[in-house]
C-alpha cells in the first residue's frame, strides 16, 4: 500500500478563486500528515513547472504515490504520468466541485475537503500493480477462409504477425468465390465489378507468414489470450497450434427459405433464391430450372410474405395477454380469436439489412448483361440504397430494361407453361397489376454462421459457444457502439458478416480493424496489461482463497468467462481474459476479491471519509453517487463543462462498472448515516450500452437483494436507487440528482444517522 503520498492541489481553472486551497492543504496535514510527506498548492499544476515539481519528488523517493487535486481524471491523463515508481490518483475539484454546484463559501469548501480526503484515502488503500506476464504466444488464428478471413490474415501478416488460417471447405474463398460479381465498390459506382477473390486467395496461399489449413475445423480452443492452444481437426488428423488471439470470420449462412413458401419457393421450380441466381450467373447463362430455356423476364422480390398463423396460434376470446377480442362491426360476425401479442413466426428474421436492395439491383444487371433482350422487374416495399449506392439505384432507373416499382406481392402462382404469375398491389402505378416472368428471385436473408454452429468450441466453464447469442439473433456481439470487433470472449474478434450483414468493402475494413485489435491484444497480454476498455490497466483480480466459500457467484457473473473452476471447484483466474471490470469483486459475498488499485476496502474507506452532518435540517442531507466511469461519470463531466449544476450535498465516487459495486458499500454508507445512494450506470437490456456487457444489468438484480436487507433494517429501499445514463445524456444528470434529492428530503434523515 502507498505510505508516502504527495498531495498536490491546483489553483488554476477557477479552483483557487473559489476554494481556500491552503486550508485544504492544512486539512490533509492534520489528518494524514503521517503518510503525506509532501503537501503543496501549485498555481497551475499541469504546467511544465508543476509536473516537474511532482516528478522531482517521485524521482527522489520522497513519495511513492501522487494525489492530483485538480481537474477530472478524464482530462490531462497523459500529463500526469510519473513512471512506474509511483501511483497516481485524481481528485476532481474542477468539474466535480467548483464547476458543477451553485454552492459557495463554507458549503463548497466542505465539499472540496471531502473529495481531497477521500482522494488521500484512495491512495492509501492502493498498491503498485505487479502484472502477471507468463510466456506469451503471438500467432494470430483466423477462423474462416472467405473474403473477410483472407483479408484479415493478410493484414495481420503484413504487420509482421505469424498467422494460422483455418477453413472448413477444401478451397479458400468462402461465399465470395460463388459470386459472379459484387456491387460497385469504386467510382462511378454504377456497374457491378469483379470480386478479386482469386487474387486474394493467391496472395494468402503464397505468404510466408501464413499457414493455411483447408478442410479443417477448430476442434477446441483452450486457455486465454496469449496462451491459447488451438486444436485443429484436419483431414490428416489433429494439429495443435499456440495462439495469441483469434479473428472470427466465418461469415454467413442463408436463412430458412421455407418462410417464402407462400411465394412458391419449394413448390414452383422457377422460383429461386438470390443465392441460386448468383450461381446461375456465375455459370455464364440464365436458364429456367424447369426446362432449361433462356429467361425472357425475371422478377426480384425482397420482402418475405407476412407470417402465417394457424388456428392453434390464435388466442381464445378471453385471452388477457392482448386484451379483449375486437368487437364486431355492424353487419359483421364477431371474431373468435386473435394473434397472441408475443407470437412471432420462427421462420422470419427479426432484422433486415441494407444489402438486399443493392443485391437485387446487381442481379437485375446480370439479366441485362447475360440476356440483353430480357426484362428485369424489381418489386420492393422499401428501396434502401444508402450513401454512394444511390448512384447505383439511379443507373438502374436509367436502364430501359429494368422496371422498379414499390409493391406488395398479393399472390404467386404457376402458369401452365411453368412461368410464374405475380399479382402486385399497392404499387407506384396506383393500381394492382399482374406480371408474368420466367424466373422469380427471392432475397435470401443472411444469418451469422455462429447461430447454427458453435464454431469456436471453447473449453470454457461457460460452454463451447458465445453466450446469449439469441439476444442478437446469433451475431457474435459485445458492444457495437464502442468496441465493434469484440466478442464476449476476450481475445476473440469478430469481423465481416458473422458480426453484421455487410458488403465486401465493409468486410475489408472490418478485417483490418479486427486484425489490429488482435495484434493489440497479444501486445497488451505480453506486457501484462488489459486490452479494452481499460487499456493499459496492469491490475487483475486477486483472490484470498483461504476465505473463499466456492459459492461460484464470481464465475457465474463474469461477463467474459475470465474465471473457470479448478478440480476442487475453486475459482481459477485467467488474467489475460479479464477486462478489469470488477464484476467478480461486486459479486463476492465474502469480499475476498480485490485489485491493487481498486478494492472493497478502498471504496468503503472513501465513503467513510464523507462528513455527514448530524442534523439534516442544518447541514443538509448527504447522498453518495456511485458513477460508472464509462458513461455516467463522463456525462457528469460534460454537464459540468456546460456549467450545468447539481445539488451540493452529493459526493461522487467513480467506479469501474456498476457490476463491481459490492453491497457492503451501501451498508457502509447507510450505517454512517448517509441519507441515500444513487448508482448511475449504463443502459441495460436489449439495447444495452454497458462497456462490460452485463455490469449494469447485474447491479440492478443485486439491488433487489439490497432492498430486502434495507426493509429488514427499517430503512426505505428507495433510498438506494439505480439510474441508466448514457454518455450523451449529460443534460439529464442534474435533473436526476435533483429529483432524487427531493425524494430524500421528503423522507427525512436516514434512521441510522447519529448512531
Amino acid at each position: 500500500m502507498a505510505d508516502k503520498i504527495g498531495v498536490y492541489i491546483c489553483e488554476g481553472c477557477d479552483i483557487g478563486s473559489n476554494l481556500d486551497c491552503a486550508a485544504l492543504a492544512t486539512d490533509v496535514k492534520n489528518k494524514f500528515g503521517n503518510i503525506c510527506p509532501v503537501i503543496e498548492t501549485v498555481p497551475v499544476l499541469c504546467s511544465g513547472e508543476g509536473v516537474a515539481q511532482i516528478q522531482a519528488a517521485v524521482d527522489s523517493g520522497a513519495i511513492n504515490a501522487v494525489s492530483v487535486c485538480a481537474c477530472s481524471p478524464r482530462a490531462k491523463w497523459d500529463v500526469f504520468q510519473f513512471g512506474d515508481k509511483a501511483l497516481v490518483g485524481r481528485v476532481n475539484l474542477r468539474e466535480g466541485c467548483v464547476w458543477s454546484t451553485e454552492a459557495d463559501g463554507d458549503e463548497l469548501q466542505l465539499m472540496a475537503k471531502d473529495y481531497v480526503l477521500m482522494g488521500v484515502r484512495q491512495m492509501e488503500k492502493s498498491g503498485i500493480p505487479e502484472p502477471e506476464i507468463p510466456d506469451m504466444k503471438k500467432t494470430i488464428l483466423v477462423v474462416g477462409g472467405g473474403f473477410t478471413g483472407l483479408t484479415a490474415a493478410l493484414e495481420a501478416a503484413k504487420a509482421g504477425q505469424d498467422v494460422v488460417l483455418v477453413e472448413k471447405n477444401p478451397e479458400l474463398g468462402g461465399a465470395a468465390k460463388n459470386l459472379y460479381k459484387t456491387v460497385p465498390l469504386a467510382p462511378p459506382y454504377t456497374t457491378a465489378t469483379d470480386t478479386g477473390i482469386e487474387a486474394l486467395v493467391a496472395a494468402v496461399e503464397s505468404h510466408a507468414k501464413i499457414t493455411v489449413y483447408k478442410g479443417a475445423t477448430l476442434a477446441a480452443l483452450k486457455g486465454a489470450p496469449g496462451q491459447y492452444e488451438a486444436v485443429i481437426a484436419t483431414p490428416g488428423g489433429e494439429k495443435t497450434e499456440g495462439i495469441g488471439a483469434v479473428i472470427l470470420a466465418t461469415g454467413w449462412v442463408g436463412q430458412d427459405m421455407s418462410v417464402y413458401a407462400p411465394y412458391g419457393f419449394g413448390s414452383i421450380k422457377n422460383v429461386i433464391s438470390s443465392k441460386d441466381m448468383e450461381l446461375m450467373a456465375k455459370s455464364g447463362s440464365l436458364l429456367r430450372p424447369s426446362d432449361g430455356k433462356p429467361v425472357g423476364a425475371v422478377a426480384f422480390v425482397m420482402q418475405p410474405p407476412a407470417p402465417v398463423f394457424t388456428e392453434a396460434d390464435l388466442c381464445p376470446e378471453k385471452c388477457v395477454t392482448e386484451g379483449p377480442a375486437p368487437e364486431a362491426k355492424e353487419g359483421e360476425e364477431a371474431e373468435t380469436g386473435y394473434v397472441h401479442k408475443d407470437l412471432e413466426s420462427p421462420k422470419h428474421l427479426a432484422y433486415t439489412s441494407g444489402l438486399s436492395p443493392a443485391i437485387a439491383l446487381k442481379q437485375a444487371g446480370y439479366v441485362r448483361e447475360l440476356a440483353p433482350n430480357s426484362l428485369a422487374f424489381v418489386i420492393y416495399e422499401h428501396m434502401n440504397t444508402p450513401g454512394i449506392f444511390e448512384l447505383y439505384y439511379k443507373a438502374a432507373q436509367d436502364d430501359p430494361g429494368i422496371m422498379l416499382t414499390k409493391g406488395v406481392i398479393q399472390s404467386v402462382t404457376e402458369d401452365a407453361d411453368g412461368s410464374v404469375l405475380l399479382t402486385v398491389g399497392n404499387s407506384l402505378l396506383g393500381a394492382d397489376f399482374e406480371v408474368k416472368v420466367d424466373l422469380l428471385v427471392l432475397s435470401l436473408g443472411m444469418v451469422p454462421s455462429t447461430a447454427k454452429d458453435p464454431i469456436m468450441n471453447f473449453e470454457y466453464r461457460q460452454g463451447p459457444a458465445f453466450p446469449d447469442l439469441d439476444l442478437f439473433d446469433g451475431f457474435a456481439d459485445s458492444n457495437y457502439i464502442c468496441f465493434p470487433y469484440e466478442t464476449r470472449r476476450t481475445g476473440v474478434y469478430a469481423a465481416g458478416n458473422v458480426r453484421q450483414p455487410m458488403f465486401m468493402d465493409q468486410c475489408a475494413d472490418d478485417a483490418a480493424g479486427a486484425a489490429l485489435k488482435a495484434i493489440q491484444c497479444v501486445t497488451c497480454a505480453s506486457h501484462g496489461v488489459a486490452v479494452h476498455p481499460r487499456s493499459g490497466d496492469a491490475t487483475y483480480p486477486k483472490f484470498n482463497f483461504v476465505r473463499c466459500t466456492q459459492c461460484k457467484r464470481c464465475t457465474e457473473e463474469c461477463p467474459f468467462g475470465a474465471l473457470d473452476d479448478d478440480e476442487k471447484g475453486t475459482p481459477k483466474p485467467n488474467p489475460t481474459r479479464c477486462r478489469r471490470c470488477g464484476t467478480c469483486m461486486g459479486a463476492c459475498p465474502e469480499r475476498v476479491i480485490s485489485f491493487d488499485t481498486y478494492n472493497v476496502d478502498q471504496i468503503g474507506s472513501m465513503i467513510k471519509e464523507v462528513k455527514v452532518p448530524e442534523n439534516m435540517d442544518e447541514g443538509g442531507p448527504r447522498v453518495i453517487i456511485l458513477a460508472c466511469e464509462n458513461d455516467a461519470y463522463p456525462a457528469m463531466d460534460m454537464a459540468a463543462f456546460r456549467k450545468l449544476k447539481w445539488n451540493q450535498y452529493v459526493r461522487v465516487i467513480p467506479v469501474r462498472c456498476l457490476g463491481s459495486v459490492n453491497a457492503i458499500w451501501v451498508a457502509d454508507a447507510m450505517s454512517k448515516g448517509v441519507d441515500g445512494v444513487m448508482m448511475l450506470g449504463c443502459k441495460y437490456g436489449d439495447d444495452y450500452q454497458c462497456h462490460f456487457v452485463k455490469g449494469s444489468e447485474i447491479c440492478n438484480r443485486r439491488k433487489e437483494n439490497i432492498a430486502e436487507t434495507l426493509n429488514r433494517l427499517g430503512v426505505e429501499p428507495d433510498r438506494v436507487e439505480q439510474y441508466q445514463v448514457s454518455i450523451d445524456e449529460y443534460d439529464k444528470v442534474p435533473e436526476l440528482i435533483e429529483d432524487f434529492m427531493t425524494m430524500i428530503m421528503s423522507k427525512g434523515p436516514n434512521p441510522f444517522k447519529g448512531y
